[in-house]
């Protein structure tokens, strides 16, 4: 009988039959991560097929330290909290990869990505969901990826936004902070809201709502972040961050520029890279909307705006504001919406 798939080859060889009749089986130099098994199924194999076989006590260790080398899985909590799930829609919407590769495939090789926790995409839902993410943080200390969607209200403690109760009570959003951002490998802050409060924040602002930052800093959390903004934030902006993460770990501060961004993504204008730009140069500007010209004296935040929004583009490179024939509104900087009001005149 064979127990083993022979559409593997070297990863398992044949030492000839024991005295049961059996295949005596020795592992390999090749590891399992490259054939893309996860440690899950790798470890469900093992269990399955050791009751198959008599396995030897050298086989036993060479299989456990198989299971070292299997692939890293990266467990996700994406709370959501005052927000409007824009950005959650976006970064679904991604193309390449898709959402579904993203979540069930390998996004680098020997990476595989885990969303243990989202309220909007779980099938779970009240207790039966909150407890999923109090429990990824508990088995997962110092593993667990923190992604947080929108700002945190502060006021009176947090009580103005909850996500779900304990023991008959809400879970304030800030508390939910309190508990799983110290344990965590690393915070990112996807969307505007998240990363600055963005509208959340705006004026006059009675839920005290703050970006994560500010919150870690009242909080005295050191755990590190890394802020995707954008009103909604670009998903090649996220899967790209968290690649980077994966790959080469936390940016370094020469990394990211003063606001916690990437600099890969967020390093130059809008302004710099405009189809507007020689427009501007020639001193052209369209003083109603659809007329040829810059669009500055419409409102146009382009100047004081970072992000590579001309050279990406948005739904997978069909257009973007400014293509057409609206003004950049600035909404991956800091201080928007209020710093850029009124957003449709020049400042």
């Amino acid at each position: 009988m064979q127990v083993l798939d022979a559409k593997v080859p070297g990863v398992y060889e044949r030492t000839g039959p024991n005295s049961a009749g059996r295949q005596n089986l020795s592992l390999g130099r090749l590891t399992v991560s490259e054939y893309g098994f996860t440690r899950r199924e790798f470890m469900r194999w093992a269990l399955a097929a050791s009751a198959a076989g008599a396995f030897s006590q050298s086989f036993l260790s060479k299989l456990v330290a198989a299971a070292e080398v299997a692939v890293k899985e990266y467990p996700l909590i994406w709370m959501q909290t005052s927000a409007c799930s824009g950005c959650s829609v976006s970064v679904i919407n991604t193309i390449h990869p898709s959402i579904k590769n993203v979540i069930l495939d390998q996004i680098l090789p020997g990476h595989q990505l885990f969303l243990n926790y989202h309220s909007t995409l779980m099938a779970a839902a009240g207790t039966l969901s909150t407890e999923t993410a109090m429990d990824t943080g508990r088995r997962h200390k110092g593993k667990y990826i923190y992604i947080v969607e929108g700002a945190i209200p502060t006021f009176k403690d947090g009580i103005d936004g909850t996500l779900g109760e304990e023991n008959g009570k809400p879970i304030t959003m800030l508390e939910w902070v309190r508990r799983l951002a110290p344990d965590a490998m690393a915070i990112l802050a996807v969307g505007t809201c998240a990363a600055y409060g963005g509208i959340a924040a705006a004026s006059p602002n009675p839920t005290g709502s703050k970006g994560i930052g500010d919150v870690l800093k009242m909080l005295s959390i050191k755990t590190p972040v890394v802020n995707i903004p954008g009103c909604p934030c670009h998903p090649d902006w996220f899967i790209g961050t968290v690649a980077r993460v994966l790959l080469y770990g936390l940016p370094n501060p020469k990394e990211l520029d003063e606001a916690g961004r990437l600099k890969i993504y967020f390093g130059k204008s809008v302004h710099n890279r405009c189809i507007n730009r020689d427009y501007l140069d020639e001193g052209t500007f369209s003083s109603k909307f659809g007329e040829p010209g810059c669009l500055l004296e419409l409102g146009c935040k382009g100047p004081f705006t970072y992000a590579d929004c001309p050279l990406r583009q948005w739904n997978s490179g069909v257009n973007w504001c400014i293509n057409a024939n609206a003004p950049c509104i600035g909404c991956t900087e800091p201080g928007f919406p209020d710093a850029h009001s009124p957003l449709y005149q020049r400042r």
